[in-house]
């Protein structure tokens, strides 16, 4: 079974069209076929951007999909830097294409296994992490992170109860000494580790 976290997905391409509301604007996102919740900006993605504080610097977007958080942080935040990453090529050329459709003048999105081809450090980490990819890997992008920060700077994640949000919250404390819980809705935990 071939997950949206392939680097190269084989699936038959099924280029469809969303529509996404943010802050009076709506964004056309074109979505495909072996890329993450292809039909909708699912739930904990949109709960993620709605909960997020204003933003400055550089931000990154950790494993960006089709781009629609990185798209959202770099319209919301016009001052922000922001680079969207993923390891699947397919997100990546859709994300490509969704900043150029958006007009977002202040990202920009590159293929990346994580952290591998990224050299910058950020004021801001975001990310809805791959869990289908396991506890090692998604753990592994949250101690990462932290070389990747600048100081004062914060990792976001979303994640639900059922899908380890109580565990993750204990993995993020041993990380960084800290982890709020900046919003919380329908199992849905949007979390907040700072770089002290």
């Amino acid at each position: 079974m071939e997950h949206y976290y392939s680097s190269d997905p084989t699936a038959p391409h099924d280029i469809n069209i969303i529509h996404y509301n943010i802050k009076g604007r709506t964004l056309k996102l074109k979505t495909d076929a072996g890329v993450f919740s292809k039909n909708k900006v699912d739930f904990g993605t949109d709960l993620l951007i709605k909960s997020l504080p204003s933003l400055h610097g550089k931000v990154l977007d950790l494993g960006c999909g089709y781009g629609p958080i990185g798209i959202c942080v770099a319209y919301l935040n016009p001052k922000t830097s922001v680079d969207m990453v993923d390891i699947n090529k397919r997100a990546i050329e859709l994300a490509k294409s969704n900043i150029v459709d958006n007009d977002i003048p202040n990202a920009r999105a590159f293929v990346s296994d994580g952290f591998s081809n990224v050299d910058n450090a950020y004021d801001a980490i975001i990310t809805n992490p791959p869990i289908r990819a396991g506890k090692k890997v998604v753990y592994g992008l949250f101690e990462q992170s932290k070389y990747y920060l600048n100081p004062n700077g914060a990792l976001y994640v979303v994640i639900q109860k059922k899908q380890g949000a109580p565990s993750a919250i204990k993995k993020l404390k041993s990380i960084f000494g800290n982890c709020n819980i900046i919003n919380k809705q329908k199992g849905y935990f949007i979390l907040q580790s700072t770089l002290i």
